[in-house]
């Protein structure tokens, strides 16, 4: 299942840029290369670069990796939801409040890049998992309609938006 035969049902809003930002890929490969493609990318920034911040208040690559898994863990449990037919809009959240509460500082980069890793890996499976049908269901999340494989390609261009990110800004 590519990006392109998502309908124009199946998002909006906020959601776009990052469906936009994975490209015209097959989910299920791209939920696994874009992995793979992003512990190298990490794994080649000099160790200085982990903790360095841009300005001022602003994210150290550390705290984005952390962000990166936060997000994907709550995409993934819309996804869940959606795809078990639950119809309950589910709000939004304020990342710099997650952001606030973690302390990916004191972890090493190898740990964070194990963390994603594994959790990538199980909602792979998940994806996997699901009927044509269940990727199909839609639900509301942050006030906007959005299906289950729609949101796995959200979990792809939330990634490669940081990935960017980090080079036009840290490197």
């Amino acid at each position: 299942m590519n990006a392109d035969q998502l309908t124009e049902n199946e998002y909006s809003g906020g959601f776009t840029n990052y469906i936009k930002e994975a490209g015209n890929v097959n989910l299920f490969e791209e939920l696994e290369i874009s992995l793979h493609d992003f512990i190298k990318f990490v794994q080649n920034i000099p160790m200085d670069k982990f903790d360095y911040r841009y300005a001022e208040g602003k994210w150290t690559i550390k705290d984005i990796i952390q962000h990166i898994m936060d997000c994907e863990r709550i995409f993934a449990y819309r996804a869940l939801r959606f795809s078990r037919n639950d119809k309950t809009p589910l709000p939004s959240f304020e990342e710099d409040d997650y952001a606030n509460s973690t302390d990916s500082g004191s972890r090493s980069i190898q740990s964070l890049l194990t963390e994603l890793s594994a959790l990538r890996h199980s909602n792979l499976l998940f994806y996997k998992s699901l009927s044509e049908e269940q990727l199909k269901r839609i639900g509301t999340a942050s006030n906007n309609q959005i299906s289950v494989r729609a949101l796995g390609f959200v979990i792809i261009g939330h990634q490669k938006h940081h990935q960017k990110v980090f080079e036009e800004r840290y490197l």
